[in-house]
């Protein structure tokens, strides 16, 4: 019998699951979610762009739709707040504002057309907003003024009561604006289908002075961006992908986790962390904060604009070539961080809140030691998310309590590529205090399990070779009862941990040793007359047990020995030597003929 199961550190076995992902998208790309209601603000999709500087802006982008309208929301990070008080709409975008693209025949073409739309919103105080918005239409060329009813909402933050303001050159912490754009406006009697592609591309203008002082842009995606060229834009996708695949046989767990096997799994956290950048300068300091060898990290978010300084990210990075066998597939895979607590806690003012926490593909490489706000890497695609409640009360802050997300998509990806999986997680969260505390990758080993974990189960297809178990007895008939008989076990491996057990019958004595060419280890209980063995040989690496027993019985006898090769699902092979001691011989004679 022939049979093959695979496995790095535990065991899932003989159920057909699927495992090879669809390739994910070669340029930026944000899965909107649907909602059967009000759009939910902490449960949208996020990403982000720009820096935060003096001179420079950067925004949250949180997206959602339901059944009648795509809503896009922005908070600008932005230090000096300018509007026009007398605005056109050719001149919204010359002062604080942002504008929203979209083509609703994807991120293709080299000019806008006629399903192509540009809308424009321009940052102001108390005033109805219909004069500070416009929206534009392609029309093959360029954008056309359009009649295109939408609705916008801004929102600002003055540094504090006494400090900030508008069009005075005085610190802010920044504003906000929020598109609502009916799908009846683009024509369309409902919501695309779950899965549908649109272009998308988002633009912040910057205004920091009174005119003539010019006005700066940041863009998404930040590379390459044009606002009249949609092949240049990032992707919107409607509905969040579910894991497509193939069909695959589990043949192994393994387990990634820093210092775990060697592996080496780098993190990092950006932003505020658990002390909103601890007294760091918002506008020199915050943004090229480091916290390089912090054991553990907050991951924060909340609508407020003023309160931006509490936000705060992680990135983690899990190597898998080095970790994962070569030539298999995913067939899921589960990230797992410890926490060890949460913001609001013993604040009887402003509580602690649960956090839709999502986890994101990030788009580039980068070290722990220069990880910050302003160089850490744009998210990539967003992947799944958890809810994460508030830490409960009596439980050991070490380890915590581990919170799970499915990251398949991406590990799959990753894999593919030959490459590691790079991570963000970040909250689209609105209220004060939905702030996580986890365990860093820098934790010590009391105990290790803290750590971030990656748990990645792989497989192959059914017609994949299987692990063989052989024996054979020498010599097949001993002339008597003391004669010694040699078995000899022969295993080829597979890559995965197996489990042999002889059982010795009870007609022959019990081997006082037992012979291991291989890896493995072997042991004895003659109580209950087994050997075992157990090892994780290579792909087709050989291993040979093999011990001496004679019959205690007088013959003639027939003795079967039977030797059985299982995994830790359960799934088993075996193979049977048989011996007849004093067997009775009959002569033939030998006739010639003539």
């Amino acid at each position: 019998m022939i049979w093959r199961v695979v496995c790095a550190s535990t065991l899932a076995l003989g159920s057909v699951v699927p495992a090879y992902a669809a390739p994910l998208p070669p340029l930026l790309r944000v899965n909107a979610p649907y909602f059967t209601g009000d759009i939910v603000y902490g449960e949208t999709a996020i990403f982000w762009f720009g820096r935060v500087t003096q001179t420079e802006n950067y925004a949250d982008v949180r997206v959602g739709y339901n059944d009648d309208e795509l809503y896009v929301n922005m908070i600008v990070f932005d230090r000096r707040l300018w509007y026009n008080e007398s605005p056109s709409p050719s001149d919204l975008t010359n002062w604080d504002s942002a504008s929203l693209y979209v083509d609703m025949d994807g991120n293709v073409g080299n000019t806008p057309d006629t399903n192509a739309y540009r809308f424009d919103g321009q940052l102001n105080w108390w005033e109805p907003r219909a004069n500070w918005q416009a929206a534009y239409r392609g029309n093959g060329a360029g954008w056309a003024t359009a009649t295109v009813p939408f609705t916008t909402t801004t929102d600002f933050a003055w540094e504090s009561d006494t400090e900030g303001g508008f069009n005075n050159n005085r610190n802010n912490r920044g504003w906000g604006i929020t598109f609502h754009i009916p799908f009846a406006s683009l024509g369309l009697s409902g919501p695309p289908t779950q899965g549908t592609l649109w272009g998308l591309g988002v633009v912040v203008h910057d205004r920091d002075a009174a005119p003539p002082a010019s006005v700066t842009q940041e863009t998404w995606p930040t590379q390459g961006m044009a606002s009249d060229k949609p092949a240049t834009w990032g992707q919107l996708r409607f509905g969040l992908p579910a894991y497509s695949s193939q069909s695959a046989v589990a043949r192994g767990t393994t387990i990634i986790r820093n210092k775990l096997n060697g592996a080496v799994v780098v993190d990092g956290v950006v932003g505020g962390n658990t002390l909103c950048g601890d007294g760091a300068d918002y506008w020199t300091e915050w943004g090229d904060k480091n916290y390089a060898g912090a054991m553990q990290f907050n991951i924060q978010n909340q609508a407020k604009v003023s309160d931006w300084p509490c936000s705060s990210k992680y990135y983690v990075t899990f190597p898998l070539t080095s970790t994962l066998p070569a030539g298999k597939v995913i067939i899921s895979a589960t990230l797992t961080l410890y926490q060890k607590g949460h913001m609001g806690d013993g604040d009887p003012s402003n509580p602690g809140q649960p956090a839709n926490i999502q986890v994101l593909t990030a788009g580039q490489d980068w070290a722990e030691s220069t990880l910050t706000w302003n160089s850490a890497p744009m998210a990539r695609e967003n992947i799944s998310y958890t809810l994460v409640p508030l830490m409960p009360s009596g439980v050991p802050l070490d380890p915590g309590v581990p919170r799970s997300w499915d990251v398949s998509r991406a590990v799959a990806e990753a894999y593919a590529s030959g490459d590691s999986l790079r991570l963000a997680l970040y909250s689209s969260e609105s209220p004060l205090n939905t702030g996580k505390v986890f365990w860093s990758s820098d934790h010590d080993e009391y105990p290790a399990l803290a750590r971030p974990t990656l748990t990645v189960v792989w497989g192959g297809s059914a017609a994949e070779p299987m692990a063989e178990v052989n024996k054979t007895v020498w010599p097949a008939t001993p002339p008597a009862s003391g004669a010694p008989i040699t078995y000899t076990i022969a295993v080829l491996g597979n890559g995965l941990a197996l489990t042999l057990t002889d059982n010795v019958p009870t007609p022959l004595s019990f081997p006082g040793s037992v012979s291991l060419i291989g890896s493995g280890v072997v042991s004895r209980d003659s109580s209950a007359r087994r050997i075992t063995w157990v090892g994780t040989p290579l792909v087709g690496a050989p291993v040979t047990l093999t011990y001496v027993v004679s019959a205690v019985v007088s013959g003639p006898k027939t003795i079967t020995n039977t030797t059985v090769l299982t995994d830790s699902a359960g799934k088993s092979t075996s193979d049977t030597a048989l011996c007849i001691v004093a067997a009775r011989k009959v002569w033939l004679p030998l006739i010639l003929r003539q």
